[in-house]
């Protein structure tokens, strides 16, 4: 079997170059470059990513190619992630990345020659009356298929993912025993194209600042100032720079470029239990198009271990989603992601409204 498989350097992916390796396989690497070498803000720090999928390669005697898609994901997913923003809502661009670019654009270019394309994501596929289903990993903490919720059932028949069944510290354990270059390299946090750069650094660089009210949800009492809505999301903790907190975000007025906040006495205020989702994305089929009542189902709003159970129904307008406990932070723009009630098998996702 031809694989080929992405390596980011890091130790996930190198694990997985291992274990196929171990099974009998050799399969060409990749790395996709999506920093851009021309601007010392977005400069991805792929110098040593590279270097380190370098050690990799030769240590198993793979193939390793460089594959440049950063002008693809600039067109692509960047300028959603700005698109988002300005409306003030609040964007997903790892999501979109998978989608897009991993399992997109490098499948239409490169990956389109191999069997089975291969990456170090925490996910694991289910194969049932011949359809592959895109499931849930064995450690929950780690668990990634929220971020591969916008994938195909193209993509996701042809996706492997060795470390799926694994937990972490024994992907950690693995690397350690093989001595692998990458065991001891820290995980990647944050927004897959911005590397080490601040979100608020990029999004100041493209909307720049715009000052307006910090206004106390109940009351209208302005509390301070903000530099732009753009900077805030709703559910948002941190950053509104309030004494006497913690403060909440609760909702955004982009034309008038006014941030409301909230203590959260009030749980009305801050929470809710149902939103509605458009655009609904099914990833192997639509599992209730014969559905005409509410259907038992777990889900996710944000990146957690935790699923949350509800009762979703298809509406005018796309999916409505009822939940069993009161929600936190419902942020129109993310996607809300579905699973099936033993939060077994991923659905799909859909944009929260």
């Amino acid at each position: 079997m031809n694989i080929a498989t992405l390596l980011s350097g890091g130790v996930d992916s190198s694990v997985v170059v291992h274990l196929l390796k171990e099974a009998g396989y050799t399969p060409t690497l990749f790395y996709i470059k999506i920093g851009m070498d021309d601007d010392e803000l977005l400069h991805c720090t792929s110098e040593e990513d590279i270097e380190m999928a370098s050690l990799i390669a030769r240590r198993y005697g793979c193939k390793l190619e460089v594959v440049d898609l950063h002008k693809d994901y600039w067109d692509n997913v960047v300028a959603y992630t700005l698109e988002k923003v300005k409306l003030g809502l609040t964007p997903n661009p790892d999501v979109m990345c998978n989608k897009l670019i991993k399992f997109g654009v490098f499948e239409q270019r490169v990956g389109k020659e191999f069997d089975k394309t291969a990456t170090g994501h925490y996910a694991t596929t289910t194969v049932r009356d011949g359809k592959t289903y895109l499931s849930t990993a064995k450690d929950p903490i780690k668990d990634q298929t929220d971020f591969l919720a916008q994938i195909n059932s193209l993509q996701v028949s042809k996706l492997m993912f060795p470390v799926g069944s694994l937990m972490k510290n024994e992907v950690r354990t693995i690397a350690e025993s093989a001595n692998l270059p990458s065991a001891k390299r820290q995980d990647s946090q944050g927004i897959c194209f911005l590397g080490k750069v601040n979100y608020n650094d990029f999004i100041r660089r493209y909307l720049g600042e715009k000052e307006g009210p910090v206004v106390e949800f109940e009351t209208g009492k302005v509390l301070g100032k903000h530099k732009g809505y753009w900077f805030h999301t709703v559910g948002q903790r941190k950053g509104l720079g309030l004494s006497g907190g913690p403060w909440y975000v609760i909702k955004k007025d982009v034309p008038g470029n006014i941030v409301y906040a909230s203590k959260g006495f009030d749980v009305d205020t801050q929470y809710g239990n149902e939103f509605t989702m458009r655009d609904f994305h099914f990833i192997t089929q639509d599992e209730w198009k014969d559905a005409v009542a509410e259907i038992d189902v777990t889900f996710k709003i944000r990146h957690t271990p935790d699923f949350t159970r509800g009762k979703i129904i298809k509406t005018s307008d796309g999916y409505r989603l009822s939940s069993k406990q009161k929600l936190q932070g419902i942020a129109p723009g993310q996607f809300g992601v579905i699973y099936d009630a033993d939060s077994r098998i991923c659905i799909g996702s859909g944009e929260i409204l």
